[in-house]
């Protein structure tokens, strides 16, 4: 915590201008070649992987 409450830097992508963080964000997976994104190429795959994280959260003791 803090000393003086208000005076709490911001840090990471809160330190960024709004321009630069929509910059950044429009950026997102553009690293990935096509081929190399699978969900997107293959919507059963995407479908199976999908139920398969749902139905392992389902089964986790609350």
């Amino acid at each position: 915590m803090p000393a003086f409450p208000n005076q709490i830097h911001k840090r990471g992508f809160a330190s960024l201008s709004p321009e630069r963080r929509v910059e950044i964000a429009r950026k997102g997976g553009g690293s990935v070649p096509a081929e190399k994104r699978s969900f997107s190429q293959n919507r059963t795959l995407a479908r199976t992987a999908g139920a398969k994280g749902g139905s392992a959260k389902k089964a986790q003791p609350e």
